[in-house]
């Protein structure tokens, strides 16, 4: 039961993955902004599978579809394939070591820049520019203290309550 109210980090984390998703930048800077969202997901998907799963992923792409502005259904249908391919590894991903875990995010958010990629030619759009594809890099280099971060703040208010 004290678990249970300890998850207010979950939706907390999103709400601020969103916020940083939406922070402006310089324009040169937008396409190496990192996928929050996705590493924030990732995270909860690999520490808590009974609260966050592909209903997750899929609600919070939905929310973020309407924040963004994008396609609606566009990032649902993206942090939907990163939470089913991280639940399918979960059992061997979560025991990899930190920077194991962060080469396996950062394959997997190379992934998502692959699955923009195909929806971008399907619906006749421009792809993506080419800086865009250095931003997984990033979200690599991001993962171990974001992993560090939310793992601490999720311990943290666990043994509060």
């Amino acid at each position: 039961m004290s678990r249970d109210r300890a998850l207010w980090v979950l939706p907390a984390s999103l709400f601020a993955a969103l916020l940083l998703g939406l922070l402006p930048l310089p324009e040169a800077l937008v396409p190496l902004r990192p996928y929050w969202l996705a590493l924030v997901l990732a995270y909860w998907v690999l520490e808590e599978p009974g609260h966050a799963g592909l209903g997750l992923a899929f609600l919070v792409g939905l929310l973020a579809d309407l924040a963004f502005g994008t396609l609606l259904g566009e990032q649902a249908l993206r942090l939907t394939i990163l939470a089913f391919i991280l639940q399918r590894f979960r059992a061997r991903v979560r025991f990899f070591p930190l920077s194991q875990q962060a080469f396996t995010i950062g394959a997997l958010l190379l992934n998502d820049r692959i699955v923009v990629a195909a929806l971008q030619l399907a619906l006749g759009k421009p792809l993506p520019p080419a800086l865009s594809w250095f931003a997984p890099a990033l979200g690599m280099l991001l993962w171990p203290p974001l992993f560090l971060l939310l793992d601490s703040l999720r311990l943290r208010s666990w043994r509060r309550t």
